[in-house]
C-alpha cells in the first residue's frame, strides 16, 4: 500500500519502517495541516494522530484513499460521515495502556502510603529523619476498584499482589472475571463505606459524571485515600475539598481534576499545550487541594510511558496490515 504517515516524534520512522518494509511509505513531521498542499492521486492510506483533522477539503486532496488509521483511542478529528461518503474505512487505537494507567494509580497509592513526595522534600531542604514519615502497610487493606474493566482488571491484580481485600463496582458487573480475580462485586456506598482506598477507573460520560460527589463523598470510610487516574470530571472538587477539610478523606492521589473538561483523548497532550492550559493554571494557583500535604496531583500522564506509545504503533501497524489483507480491524466507519 502507498501510505502518508504523519509523524508526531522523529523516532517513529525509523521504528516503523523496520515494521513495514514491504509498504511505500512517505513520512511527514508534523501533522497534516503542515503541509496544506500535499496531494497525492494514488494514496491509499493516511497514518494520522489526534493533531491532524480530516474532513471534506482534505480528503478531496486523495482520491484513492481507502484508510484513514488514526493512532489515537478517539477519532473526533475525523469526519465520519465525509470518510464513509469517500468510501474511506476508518480504524482507531481502543486500548494500549491498561496496565500502564493501573501502575501509576499504584505509584501514587504507594507515594502516599510511604510518604515519599514529603521524604524526598525534606532530604532536598537539608534533613536526613525518618520522623514524621510514618505511613502505612497495603497488606491488609480492603482497596475499592471502581470500573473494573481493562484498567480496573490490572488494578485488582496488582492490589491482590499487595496482599490486599478488593471489592469492586461497575454498573455492568462481570461475573466470570469476579470468580478469576477472587473479588467480589458491592454496591457503590458499600465500596465506598468498606475501602481504605478507592481507586477510580471510569470512562467519562453522562452517567460517571460527578460519580463521586456532595452526597455520597460521606459515606467514605473516615481518613480513607482517593485515586483517581480515569477523568477529572468524576469527582465533584467540591466535594473532594470539603472531604479532605472535615478528614472524611485522609489524602488523594489525582493524576486528573475537573477543570481539564472532558478530554477525549489524552494522547494530544503529547503534541500540544493542555487544551484548557490557562484556565487550568488560574484553577491550580488557588486550589485548596495543591496546597494540601497529603495530596498529589500529577499532570495527566499517567498513560505516558514508553512502552504505551510503543503500543499505539504496534497496533496502528496491525490496523493498517490486517485492512491491506481484507479482514480490518478496530474499524469505527
Amino acid at each position: 500500500m502507498k501510505i502518508h504517515y504523519f509523524a508526531s516524534e522523529a523516532w517513529e520512522e525509523a521504528y516503523v519502517r523496520t515494521k513495514m518494509g514491504g509498504d511505500e511509505i512517505a513520512f511527514h513531521k508534523g501533522p497534516l495541516s503542515t503541509f496544506p498542499d500535499l496531494e497525492d492521486e494514488s494514496a491509499e492510506t493516511l497514518c494520522i494522530f489526534i493533531n491532524s483533522s480530516i474532513g471534506e477539503a482534505e480528503l478531496s486532496r486523495f482520491p484513492s484513499l481507502k484508510l484513514i488509521a488514526t493512532r489515537s483511542t478517539g477519532f473526533d478529528h475525523i469526519d465520519l460521515a465525509a470518510a464513509k461518503a469517500h468510501g474511506v474505512t476508518v480504524v482507531t487505537v481502543p486500548f494500549y495502556g491498561e496496565n500502564t494507567v493501573a501502575e501509576f494509580a499504584f505509584a501514587l497509592l504507594l507515594s502516599l502510603s510511604r510518604r515519599i513526595s514529603e521524604a524526598e522534600a525534606s532530604v532536598k531542604a537539608g534533613g536526613f529523619s525518618p520522623v514524621g514519615f510514618r505511613g502505612f502497610d497495603l497488606a491488609g487493606k480492603t482497596i475499592g476498584v471502581i470500573g473494573t474493566g481493562h484498567i480496573g482488571a490490572h488494578a485488582i491484580r496488582m492490589a491482590q499482589g499487595f496482599d490486599m481485600k478488593v471489592i469492586g463496582f461497575d454498573a455492568y458487573p462481570n461475573a466470570e472475571l469476579a470468580q478469576t480475580l477472587n473479588f467480589a462485586y458491592a454496591s457503590l456506598e458499600e465500596l465506598l463505606t468498606a475501602a481504605d482506598i478507592v481507586t477510580l477507573h471510569v470512562p467519562y460520560n453522562a452517567h460517571t459524571h460527578h460519580l463521586i460527589n456532595k452526597e455520597n463523598i460521606r459515606a467514605f470510610k473516615k481518613g480513607s485515600y482517593l485515586i483517581n487516574t480515569s477523568r477529572g470530571a468524576v469527582v465533584e472538587t467540591e466535594a473532594l475539598v470539603e472531604a479532605l477539610k472535615v478528614g472524611t478523606l485522609a489524602g488523594a492521589g489525582l493524576d486528573v481534576l475537573e477543570e481539564e473538561g472532558d478530554m477525549a483523548d489524552e494522547t494530544l497532550l503529547l503534541v500540544q499545550s493542555h487544551p484548557n492550559e490557562n484556565a487550568l493554571k488560574i484553577a491550580l494557583a488557588n486550589h485548596y487541594i495543591i496546597e494540601h500535604p497529603r495530596v498529589i496531583v500529577t499532570p495527566h500522564t499517567a498513560f505516558n510511558t514508553t512502552e504505551a506509545i510503543t503500543r499505539i504503533l504496534d497496533a496502528s501497524i496491525e490496523n493498517i496490515r490486517h485492512f491491506s489483507e481484507g479482514s480490518p480491524t478496530n474499524v469505527v466507519s
